[in-house]
C-alpha cells in the first residue's frame, strides 16, 4: 500500500479508510458536524478542522452564553488544540436568544472564516440554528400585539400550557422545542397566528446558502443514555452547581433563555428549595435524554445529513471522504 495521502492543512497523515477512494470535502465552503447531544460532535469537529486547516464555528445555542461552560459541555482550551472557535460566550445570560441574529452572526463569521481560505466547521445540536446558518431561510415578522399577549399568557399559565397548544396545532414544532424553552414556544406560536400556518411550515425548503456537508454522529439510543448520564454525573463533579450560584447573581434566572436550560433550570429549582440535589441531577439526566431524541429526529428529516457511527475506528477518515 503507497504512503497515506496528506489533505490540505493537514498536520499528520491520515490512515486510509475502506473504500476510500480520495479525500473529498474540501471541495465545500462549510462542515457541519450535528447530531444528538454527548455523541462526540465537538472532538471530531476539532479533528476535521485541524486536518483541513479549518476554525470551528459553535452551532449550539446555549455555548452562546458567556460563563455557562460546565452545564453546555464547552471545550477546554486544552481540548480545542488550538483550533479557533468562535460564537462561544457571545451572549449574557439575561440576554434572550434570537435564531435571526444567529443566523447573522454565523453568516459573518463563516463568510469571514472562508476568506481567508480556511475552512468552517459548524458543529452543534440545535437543529435550528444549524439550518439558520447553512440554508436559505426567511423569517416571518413579529407582530408586537401578538407577542405581547402571548408573553402575558406565558407568564400566567408557564410555558408546558402552551407547548401543549403547540403540540396540537404543530406537533413537529413541538418535537423540536423543548417544554421548558418558554420564548421558543411563543415565537412558534405567534408565527401560526401571524401567518395562518404551522411554524414548520414557514421553514423553507432544504436548500444550502453554502456549499456543505453535514456530517451525522449516531449512537445506539442505549449507550446514549449512558452517555447522557455519565456526562452529567461528570458535570456535577465539575462543579455545575457552583457555576450555576454565580450565574445566578449574574441574572441567570430572570435571562429567558439562558435561565431554562438544561441542568441549569433543574439546578435553580434547587437552589430555590423545591428540590433536592438528587433530583435535581435526576431530572438533569431525563431531560436531556429527551432532547437528544428530539435532535435527533430532527436531524433524520434532513436528508442531506451523511450519519456515521460515533465509535468506527475509521470515522475521521471516512467523514474526510464524504462527497463534497
Amino acid at each position: 500500500m503507497s504512503a497515506p495521502v496528506l489533505s490540505p492543512g493537514a498536520r499528520t497523515p491520515l490512515p486510509y479508510p475502506r473504500g476510500w477512494h480520495g479525500y473529498r470535502v474540501t471541495s465545500t465552503d462549510v462542515l457541519a458536524v450535528v447530531g444528538p447531544t454527548a455523541s462526540g460532535k465537538s472532538d471530531l469537529a476539532v479533528e476535521l478542522a485541524l486536518r483541513l486547516d479549518g476554525e470551528a464555528v459553535n452551532a449550539d445555542s446555549m455555548q452562546l452564553y458567556r460563563g455557562m461552560d460546565i452545564g453546555t459541555a464547552k471545550l477546554t482550551r486544552e481540548e480545542m488544540r488550538g483550533v479557533p472557535h468562535h460564537l462561544l460566550d457571545a451572549w449574557d445570560v439575561t440576554e434572550t436568544a434570537s435564531v435571526a441574529e444567529y443566523r447573522r452572526l454565523a453568516g459573518d463569521v463563516i463568510d469571514d472564516v472562508r476568506e481567508r481560505g480556511r475552512v468552517p466547521v459548524l458543529v452543534g445540536g440545535s437543529g435550528l440554528y444549524v439550518r439558520a446558518a447553512l440554508d436559505e431561510m426567511d423569517f416571518p415578522g413579529t407582530d408586537p400585539a401578538v407577542r405581547a399577549r402571548l408573553d402575558a399568557e406565558l407568564a400566567t399559565v408557564g410555558p408546558a400550557a402552551l407547548h401543549e397548544r403547540l403540540r396540537t396545532h404543530d406537533p413537529r414544532a413541538a418535537e423540536a422545542i423543548l417544554p421548558s424553552n418558554g420564548r421558543r414556544i411563543v415565537r412558534a406560536l405567534e408565527v401560526i397566528e401571524i401567518t395562518g400556518r404551522p411554524f414548520t411550515a414557514t421553514l423553507p425548503e432544504y436548500r444550502h446558502r453554502y456549499r456543505a456537508v453535514q456530517i451525522g454522529l449516531e449512537v445506539p439510543r442505549p449507550e446514549l443514555d449512558e452517555r447522557i448520564a455519565l456526562r452529567v454525573e461528570r458535570m456535577w463533579e465539575a462543579g455545575l452547581v457552583d457555576e450555576v450560584r454565580t450565574l445566578e447573581k449574574a441574572g441567570l434566572r430572570d435571562g429567558l433563555t439562558a435561565g431554562r436550560a438544561l441542568g441549569y433550570a433543574q439546578v435553580l429549582r434547587f437552589l430555590a428549595g423545591e428540590w433536592t440535589e438528587e433530583r435535581a441531577k435526576e431530572e438533569t439526566i431525563r431531560s436531556t435524554r429527551r432532547f437528544a431524541r428530539r435532535q435527533e429526529s430532527w436531524f433524520r428529516r434532513d436528508p442531506r445529513v451523511h450519519w456515521l457511527p460515533y465509535d468506527d475506528p475509521d470515522l475521521l477518515a471516512r467523514a474526510l471522504a464524504l462527497p463534497g
